[in-house]
């Protein structure tokens, strides 16, 4: 009968680059679970990416976030009902366009923001922890090459 070690690798496995990125996407979707649990906000990553995309580019249709994130519309509608339940966005209508929703980040958002950018700097340090400077460095510039050529 084989053993079954947890966490062990078929060797062929190992050394290819999409079962590396997978391994590497699992570990640090984990540390940012953790993260944001210990952050005690309620929030999460999308909050936190919506939050970004508004303090960044300014005010956008609910249309246009979904879009510039990545985040399909139907979940931006419901984050962005729970920012503004918090008071970290808000929302009015396009006096261009009735039917649509412009969302604007808050004074308290931008600070909610600023807080949660804290929390996510020490997730990368853990997540890049076992690299040099120079390594994690390198790391990011090949990372953003590949996701980069996607668009």
């Amino acid at each position: 009968m084989p053993r079954h070690d947890v966490g062990r690798t078929p060797a062929r496995l190992e050394g290819r680059a999409t079962w590396l990125v997978s391994r590497a996407y699992t570990r640090s979707a984990g540390l940012l679970s953790v993260g944001f649990e210990a952050h005690g906000s309620g929030l999460r990553g999308y909050h936190y990416r919506l939050l970004a995309a508004l303090e960044e580019w300014g005010p956008a249709s609910q249309a246009e976030l979904g879009r510039n994130t990545g985040i399909d519309r139907s979940d931006v509608t419901a984050a962005l009902t729970d920012l503004e339940s918090r008071n970290l966005v808000e929302r009015s209508v396009d006096p261009q366009h009735k039917r649509r929703n412009i969302v604007t980040i808050t004074a308290e958002g931008v600070e909610q923001l600023l807080d949660l950018d804290k929390t996510i700097d020490g997730i990368q340090d853990e997540f890049l922890a076992p690299l040099t400077a120079s390594q994690r460095r390198q790391f990011i510039t090949l990372m953003s090459r590949i996701v980069n050529a996607q668009r």
